[in-house]
């Protein structure tokens, strides 16, 4: 609704006489009744009473390219972190920003610094970890892994040495790599994950743990994944100024 609109409404509501005026002072709409008295009229925020919960950038960029809501108004969308994407509204008059969308991304649990069974650490790399080399030499590792205890005996607190089935009967002593480079799924699957340092450990039962080792360093780069996805999506709504993109 205009300005314009909204003093006519206002006109109507409040029962005065349609042979008033409606001025702008200040670009601020005034509503001058027949006895010359004005009345101002300040502009309504129609605004989203609940924002749309999504789980997906591609859903997204959908909602954004179909103009089912805003149309003709400059949207905001920020990346909040790694897993989460909001889309809102200019600052309204009363001070509030509307939301008009949340995107939550789905992704699997892993709890890194906490020892896991040998089995269950094994499946976890598969399922939740994407393809490197690395990967496959701690699966390699991880998969023939002797049940006998994890020799400490050389362990520098990096590296350790560890005993691994070789064939059906023999075994052979092993030097556990550290760091290791893997890219769990911790962002949006629409973009690279992020890869970063691990440091890989192993104790008796045996139970195997990785412990992050990059200082946080990931989140900036899946949020800048995030960002390179909307840019490259959204081209023609950021060049024509309604989506600006923060993050």
């Amino acid at each position: 609704m205009s300005l314009t609109e909204e003093a006519l409404s206002f006109l109507t509501n409040n029962g005065i006489e349609p042979e008033s005026r409606v001025v702008f002072i200040e670009e601020i709409p005034y509503v001058i009744d027949g006895e010359g008295v004005a009345h101002r009229v300040d502009p309504v925020a129609y605004t989203a009473k609940q924002s749309l919960n999504l789980n997906t950038l591609s859903s997204l960029v959908d909602y954004i390219k179909s103009e089912l809501d805003r149309k003709d108004d400059r949207l905001i969308l920020t990346v909040k972190d790694e897993q989460t994407v909001f889309l809102e509204g200019q600052l309204e008059v009363n001070g509030s920003r509307e939301r008009l969308a949340e995107v939550n991304a789905i992704v699997p649990a892993f709890s890194f610094d906490y020892f896991y069974h040998s089995e269950e650490f094994n499946i976890k790399l598969q399922s939740i970890f994407t393809d490197s080399s690395d990967r496959e030499i701690l699966l390699k590792v991880v998969g023939n892994i002797s049940e006998d205890s994890v020799k400490t005996v050389g362990d520098d607190g990096v590296s350790q040495a560890v005993t691994i089935n070789q064939g059906v009967a023999s075994k052979v002593d092993v030097k556990v790599p550290n760091p290791v480079t893997l890219a769990p799924y911790r962002t949006f699957n629409e973009v690279a994950q992020p890869e970063s340092k691990f440091v890989f450990r192993m104790k008796e039962g045996p139970r195997c743990a990785l412990f992050e080792a990059d200082g946080g360093i990931w989140r900036n780069v899946a949020i800048k994944n995030i960002k390179n996805y909307f840019e490259k999506s959204l081209k023609a709504e950021i060049s024509n100024g309604k989506i600006t993109i923060l993050a």
